[in-house]
């Protein structure tokens, strides 16, 4: 089955490079595009999904900020699955201090290069990095980041509205990720100890979910 992946903020397929799937799933990578000015994050993923292949069942997989964006292309393409890693899937499980910082605007007084400025020790600790491998990833995705791209991307999630969950959505999640963190989402899947870097740390995990997942899906097709 087709499968389009969706990286978090920022980020490319590099965060999935550990992930073994069974050869049954096609891996599609959906690369970002240039938000218009103001862009809404529905909006957005609106236009992303004209990449989506409508002639066969297909898939979705998303990841952080991908995961919210996967969440809005399923209301609208009605995938066979959506998957969501390290995500939120309804606006109200966004933590409250990012609503609250939403409401009051508070992103339009912060440049879009501060954004990505702060210390690789701040960095680590709120993604979870642990191997001197996992560090260097996330240095590398974070340098590549474009700031102003990163800038729309919060902002989209801090005026984010969605009440709907998409048939078929599921829910990965880790109890020690400190970036999308809630206490009233119940994820159908939790990986204990799971960062919000685990999809590439617990990727053996990860993989087997998503295997097991997108193949139930399939035959119910």
């Amino acid at each position: 089955m087709n499968t389009y992946f969706i990286s978090g903020l920022g980020a490319d397929k590099r965060i999935f490079s550990k992930l073994k799937l069974t050869e049954n799933i096609n891996i599609i990578h959906i690369d970002w595009i240039i938000p218009n000015k103001n862009e809404s994050l529905a909006s957005y993923a609106d236009r992303l999904s004209k990449v989506v292949d409508l002639s066969q069942p297909f898939a979705l997989v998303g990841v952080s900020f991908g995961g919210m964006i996967a969440v809005e292309i399923a209301k609208i393409l009605k995938p066979a699955t959506t998957i969501i890693i390290s995500s939120t899937m309804l606006s109200a499980h966004l933590p409250a201090l990012y609503r609250f910082a939403g409401k009051l605007g508070l992103l339009k007084f912060i440049p879009a290069q501060f954004l990505k400025s702060s210390n690789k020790l701040t960095q680590n600790y709120y993604f979870g990095t642990r191997s001197s491998s996992e560090k260097t990833l996330l240095s590398k995705i974070i340098k590549d980041t474009d700031p102003y791209f990163l800038k729309w991307a919060i902002g989209s999630i801090l005026s984010w509205e969605n009440k709907i969950k998409p048939k078929n959505t599921y829910h990965i999640h880790g109890t020690n990720d400190k970036i999308l963190y809630s206490k009233i989402a119940q994820p159908d899947f939790v990986i204990e100890n799971g960062t919000h870097f685990m999809v590439y740390q617990n990727a053996e995990e990860i993989s087997g979910i998503i295997d097991k997942i997108i193949l139930d899906n399939r035959t119910s097709c």
